[in-house]
């Protein structure tokens, strides 16, 4: 029995793969060409309490742990989801923590529990036109006018920003791109602020991507999440779970990939014998194999330290070979989302060589597979902005 595998997550894995089964399955590819998931599947996960796992009973979730998200998200792919419905459906996972972190109870009222009920969407925008990884660098400038913020700028690649009633937004309060940054709760429908084209994509079909723009728009101080110039902190503090997940989301795409090349090798002959029953297929997939369930381990390791106070971050870090002392276990989250999305990466590409011709048709599982795979080492900072924490925690 492993940390995600006890009693009770193994309840939460068969309400999951039911829910995709009945709910997912038969409209998924729908999804994909519509370009967004319905309204209508968030109250569904909602009923059922798939969607406030991992945040508290006492702000309207369903209780659980960061464990327990990751059960869930990975499940939902192992079960023939897809990386981009968990981006779809579970973007406030990136939308709310800085508000139940802050512990305000007029924001938790107004915008957590109808979210964790499935009947409103969230979004987070934090990256901007001229800047990505650059969270210091923000311009989006908010100015202080008597109880109001008027905000000024413009985010891009927001996922959900479509269909979010609300958006979390990352301002800077004193001079554009001066670091010091706040977070505001901003209205969709709010005078000024306007949601731009749907942005098409390489993959992430079914989840929906937005340009957002802020001209003059006017936000109540009320709005404001957490004392003023903190947002920066907010932001860095919840980028471990966001990696985590991006992380739980490329090894669960490896390990469905396995699975679905297995299943094709052994199914598929050529020249009278199954694929499987040929030496190079074997150890291919047994490479395939290896890989996946390697991320998965260690990736969970990181993600059992994350969970626990956060003080043991520092301790654990510091014990290992060339880390400084004290440096958060930020690091590791770094190094985990770096494993899983390369094992991902080899996988999925191995996965559809071996489907042949048919795992370049939209109709093949594994093409859409190929296509979500590209922007795990992209999100939540890319894969260069991870080596560049590691290397820091080295000490270099």
């Amino acid at each position: 029995m492993t940390i995600v595998d006890s009693p009770e997550r193994r309840q939460l894995r068969e309400l999951t793969r039911a829910f995709v089964t009945r709910e997912v399955l038969p409209h998924l590819d729908d999804w994909e060409r519509a370009g967004e998931v319905p309204r209508s599947l968030h109250e569904t996960a909602a009923k059922i309490g798939l969607l406030g796992i991992g945040f508290p009973e006492s702000v309207g979730g369903s209780g659980g742990d960061l464990l327990d998200s990751i059960v869930v998200t990975e499940e939902i792919i192992r079960s023939g989801g897809s990386s981009g419905l968990v981006a779809a459906l579970f973007t406030h996972g990136i939308a709310l923590p800085h508000m139940v972190a802050a512990g305000n109870d007029d924001l938790i009222d107004r915008y957590v529990r109808p979210t964790l009920a499935g009947t409103m969407i969230g979004a987070l925008a934090i990256t901007e036109p001229d800047g990505g990884s650059d969270v210091a660098g923000i311009r989006t400038f908010a100015l202080l006018d008597g109880d109001h913020y008027v905000v000024n700028g413009s985010k891009t690649y927001i996922t959900s920003g479509l269909r979010a009633d609300f958006v979390t937004t990352a301002v800077c309060t004193v001079l554009p791109g001066s670091g010091a940054l706040s977070l505001l709760v901003i209205e969709k429908g709010t005078p000024g602020f306007t949601v731009g084209r749907r942005l098409e994509k390489l993959g992430w079909h079914c989840s929906d991507t937005a340009e957002l723009s802020f001209v003059d728009v006017r936000v109540p101080v009320a709005n404001r999440i957490g004392p003023e110039d903190t947002g920066f902190l907010a932001i860095m503090q919840q980028f471990a779970t966001e990696r985590l997940s991006l992380a739980t989301q490329a090894y669960a795409t490896a390990q469905r990939c396995v699975e679905l090349a297995t299943r094709w090798c052994r199914d598929r002959s050529t020249f009278g014998r199954p694929l499987a029953s040929r030496q190079l297929v074997q150890h291919r997939l047994a490479e395939m194999h290896t890989r996946a369930e390697s991320a998965r381990a260690y990736v969970h390791d990181v993600a059992a330290r994350v969970a626990r106070p956060l003080q043991l971050g520092a301790s654990t870090a510091a014990s290992r070979p060339g880390a400084v002392a004290g440096q958060p276990v930020v690091t590791e989250v770094a190094m985990a989302k770096n494993v899983a999305v390369a094992a991902c990466d080899w996988v999925v590409d191995q996965a559809l060589q071996l489907h042949g011709g048919f795992g370049y048709l939209r109709d093949a599982e594994v093409e859409r597979h190929y296509r979500d795979a590209r922007i795990l080492g992209i999100g939540g900072g890319t894969t260069e902005i991870m080596n560049a924490i590691i290397a820091k925690g080295m000490g270099l």
